[in-house]
């Protein structure tokens, strides 16, 4: 029976996943896959690298750093997030991901990001962690209106979160029944229909595809959670969730906020890992 670990996304809440991810890691507990979206891909990715700490690390240090995000970075690069530092300065110079480890690893590791003409997922299965792989990570977490669409084999991609908040469909359909979920609100959060409707539709004219996908955005994030709490309560999944709101925004900057809720993570994961342990031994 295949064992698949599935990440929401959620951009800084992510420090949560990455302490459940951790605790996983020191426990010498591993998957058949799994499936990252958004910061579920870019802290996810450390999880096949069994680099433990590494995105704690390097969020405390570089949260503050107008070249990692910033309001500069968008105005003079147009990506909020830097690409240019977070993609290559930062794995490749400042605190080294470890391609070698990653690509001895042999789980599957499936990224999702929305192409932008027709809002459709698309997933990869990132194995090597080579340039265009990377690429699909960072595509999979440039969150629309901050961040350059990345094109990779001549199509355009953006947040894999606009379409599929929780990849847990890409691992269902490659056969993986034992699945750990890892999201990143409390259990009963439900989303909101989007505001500024007309500000947005503007913005987004060339690709009216997307803007319907954000505008039934909601839809499709609630009606995921109803069936994870279905399958979690039929005990089909384990599903990990922080007790309360995490108190930490999506660009986050207090390097304190960040490692409580990597805390809570790490808390969370501790308080459960006999029934994580028992869950994918059944």
């Amino acid at each position: 029976m295949k064992k698949g670990l599935v990440m929401e996304g959620g951009a800084m809440r992510g420090m949560f996943t990455c302490g459940v991810m951790d605790v996983l890691m020191e426990n010498d507990i591993v998957f058949d896959g799994a499936a990252g979206i958004s910061a579920g891909a870019t802290f996810g990715c450390n999880f096949k690298s069994r680099q433990i700490g590494r995105p704690l690390r390097y969020n405390l240090k570089y949260c503050r750093d107008p070249r990692y995000c910033s309001l500069r970075s968008l105005i003079f690069t147009g990506d909020l997030y830097g690409a240019d530092f977070c993609y290559r300065v930062l794995p490749d110079e400042l605190d080294i991901f470890d391609r070698e480890a990653y690509r001895q690893n042999p789980m599957d590791f499936y990224v999702g990001a929305t192409e932008v003409t027709k809002a459709e997922i698309a997933y990869r299965n990132c194995l090597k962690a080579d340039d265009t792989e990377m690429q699909w990570i960072r595509a999979s977490a440039s969150m629309p209106f901050v961040s350059h669409a990345v094109e990779i084999e001549g199509k355009k991609y953006l947040d894999g979160g606009i379409v599929d908040a929780v990849p847990y469909g890409i691992m269902v359909k490659n056969g993986y029944e034992k699945l750990v979920l890892i999201l990143t609100q409390p259990a009963g959060y439900r989303k909101s229909p989007m505001g500024l409707k007309r500000l947005t539709k503007l913005l987004l004219r060339k690709y009216p595809a997307l803007y319907e996908a954000l505008l039934r955005r909601h839809e499709m994030y609630n009606r995921q959670m109803d069936e994870i709490d279905a399958r979690e309560k039929s005990g089909q999944w384990l599903v990990m969730r922080p007790p309360e709101k995490l108190g930490v925004n999506r660009v986050e900057k207090h390097p304190d906020r960040l490692e409580k809720a990597y805390l809570v993570g790490k808390s969370e994961a501790n308080a459960r890992l006999e029934q994580i342990k028992t869950y994918l031994c059944s």
